[in-house]
């Protein structure tokens, strides 16, 4: 029924549909001409690398032996050569020789629940509304401002990006819109429907775990206005003044698995699949939610973070959520507000480019006067419950509780100093974050360990991310003597200095495509492409101690104060995510309470300290005051 409504548009609907399509795809090949592909690192480098990324880890006996296997693996006429030529010639036959590979591999393949595990949120500055008119109304503006951002997308008017002077690949873009992750056996795919002839014109709309389906375009294709969404929004909450017993999105919040097999019983029914189809292929999804429980304010930033990362668990807003969906944009009542993703699709600089046009077209007035046209109502979604569907939602609902009760998020709003502090220094300020992340978390727990920093490939066609790894071998000489009292400030300034700058060059590596993680992960993939057994040094405990992250790292620059936040990789480790500003840093720091050993607020309270430390070590109070 949908769907039929759908095709049986107006003409110039579809003209101006089949329009913005071919200027999007010619615009999208433009642009993918100007970048090029991504390399395939030589072998012997990425060997090299790998090793020297090891040493601050091992004891010299198991790095020796780690060496060999090495050694053996790359030597010529071995398996390492044989696999590196299968790299190559996929590289010359493909748009990109990893990206594929890296989705099934990181995200499709996955089995574990997307809420915490996978999704990340990014919580926004709070609004001046505290109540729902005021949600409506900026909902309303969100919702035009995300279309405007869509129309550039199409019409190839979107502004290129560069980064160190080359242009990014503006692939994912188009890819943002209609698009849903699709719950498998085995493993997932990607419904992407944006670029279809047909392309959908709605959006939904979930309230008090209800979704409604909202046509946002005009029967001639032109966008609605502020003030017609607002009106649809109004219709949307009246009928929605009560919750629904039954919140099919907790569905989404299930092992993959079993809500693989879950879907199934739930697209048997007609109803059900003509509202589940509703929901993957709308443009994106809006969540209406009630207002985030305030204990204090010292915790608000916190409680908000996490209200958009997994909704708050099953008596708050969870329930307001379609997991599976690319795009969520979380309004609440109290003037919360941010944003949830899937990764299979999208990544953290695409989102940060659309967050940015966002808030910028939120400072403009509507620029448009509404026609004087009625507007059909907003079409809710029903379901039709069986017992072994309702069975399901409990049994979602007791996980995803479990799962919201065992992370700690901790979100903070470090004042003594931003990204200007250490480029006064000459200093990269995201080198000289990741020192001090490891600096902190080894007073905490008396060790190094394997960190991972994601950073951006989209200087290449296709690309999507790779690994930076810490610590390197000068982070930890640095950290051993830091807290020497027998060395002299000029000495720790000397080997901060070396551990920022090996970073820094680690960081130029990996954006030029020389990164080793993604590298290894391709020589492993090849070699099961090949009908070979694993190579034995991805066998080897050093490969399993390097790649448990219990330090995942990520920084989301953006021009506003937002923080973004996602669950640790590993059950004994930690998620820390940075926005540098100016003169300040928003941190967030999660990490499980099953894990004894872990603790998101001493983390958290570790870095504070060594962050105030290392700006004493840079500018020391007495020359401070002599100034």
């Amino acid at each position: 029924m949908i769907l039929r409504k759908m095709q049986s548009s107006t003409h110039n609907h579809r003209v101006n549909n089949s329009l913005c399509i071919d200027r999007q795809v010619a615009a999208g090949r433009a642009m993918s001409s100007a970048v090029p592909p991504q390399p395939v690192p030589p072998l012997d480098q990425t060997l090299r690398e790998y090793l020297r990324a090891l040493e601050p880890l091992l004891p010299p006996d198991e790095f020796q032996h780690t060496q060999n296997k090495v050694l053996k693996f790359g030597q010529s006429g071995g398996l390492g050569p044989r696999l590196q030529d299968g790299l190559l010639r996929r590289a010359r036959t493909s748009n990109n020789w990893l990206s594929d590979w890296w989705v099934q591999h990181a995200y499709l393949e996955s089995r574990q629940p997307l809420p915490v595990h996978s999704n990340p949120a990014i919580s926004l500055p709070q609004r001046d509304h505290c109540d729902w008119r005021g949600q409506l109304l900026f909902a309303s503006k969100l919702i035009a401002a995300v279309l405007d951002f869509r129309a550039k997308v199409n019409t190839g008017q979107l502004p290129v990006e560069y980064m160190r002077g080359e242009p990014l690949c503006t692939q994912l873009f188009p890819l943002l819109f209609s698009s849903c992750r699709i719950p498998g056996p085995k493993h997932d795919y990607i419904s992407h429907h944006a670029l279809s002839r047909r392309s959908p014109t709605h959006i939904t709309v979930v309230r008090n775990y209800q979704f409604f389906q909202l046509e946002v375009y005009n029967s001639d294709g032109s966008r609605m206005t502020e003030s017609q969404i607002h009106g649809q929004l109004l219709r949307i909450r009246a009928a929605s003044w009560k919750t629904d017993k039954e919140p099919m999105g907790l569905l989404t919040s299930e092992h993959r698995r079993t809500w693989g097999q879950a879907y199934k019983r739930l697209l048997r029914d007609k109803v059900n699949k003509d509202s589940v189809r509703a929901i993957e292929q709308g443009l994106f999804t809006l969540c209406l939610d009630s207002p985030v429980m305030r204990i204090s304010d010292e915790k608000y930033a916190s409680r908000m973070a996490a209200q958009v990362l997994h909704g708050g668990g099953t008596f708050s807003n969870s329930g307001n959520r379609w997991f599976d969906k690319t795009l969520q944009f979380i309004v609440g009542e109290d003037g919360s507000w941010g944003l949830l993703y899937e990764q299979a699709t999208a990544e953290g600089p695409p989102i940060a480019t659309l967050l940015d046009h966002v808030l910028d077209y939120c400072q403009k007035p509507d620029p448009k006067r509404s026609p004087l046209v009625p507007l059909p109502m907003p079409r809710k979604l029903y379901f039709l419950i069986d017992k072994d569907i309702k069975r399901d939602i409990e049994h979602a609902k007791q996980n995803l509780d479990i799962l919201i009760n065992d992370l700690d998020v901790n979100v903070f709003n470090f004042r003594r100093f931003g990204k200007d502090l250490p480029k006064q220094h000459g200093l990269s300020p995201n080198a000289f974050i990741q020192v001090a992340l490891q600096l902190s978390y080894y007073r905490v727990h008396g060790e190094v360990c394997p960190a991972c920093d994601m950073v951006s490939l989209r200087m290449f066609r296709g690309g999507r991310t790779e690994f930076i790894r810490s610590p390197t071998r000068q982070t930890l000489d640095f950290i051993q003597a830091f807290d020497d009292p027998a060395l002299s400030r000029e000495a720790k300034l000397q080997l901060f200095r070396e551990a920022v700058d090996v970073y820094s060059a680690l960081t130029d590596r990996a954006l030029r495509g020389q990164g080793l993680d993604r590298h290894l992960l391709g020589l492993k993939l090849q070699a099961i492409e090949e009908g070979l057994s694993i190579p034995k040094v991805f066998m080897d405990t050093a490969y399993g101690l390097a790649t448990h992250w219990r330090l995942r790292t990520g920084q989301v620059p953006s021009n506003t104060d937002s923080v973004m936040c996602f669950g640790p990789l590993v059950p004994d480790g930690y998620a820390v995510c940075y926005n540098p500003q100016a003169d300040h840093v928003h941190f967030s720091v999660t990490a499980f309470n099953c894990c004894e050993e872990t603790d998101a607020e001493t983390l958290a309270r570790s870095l504070k300290h060594t962050l105030g430390q290392l700006q004493e070590l840079l500018q020391p109070p007495s020359a401070t005051a002599a100034a």
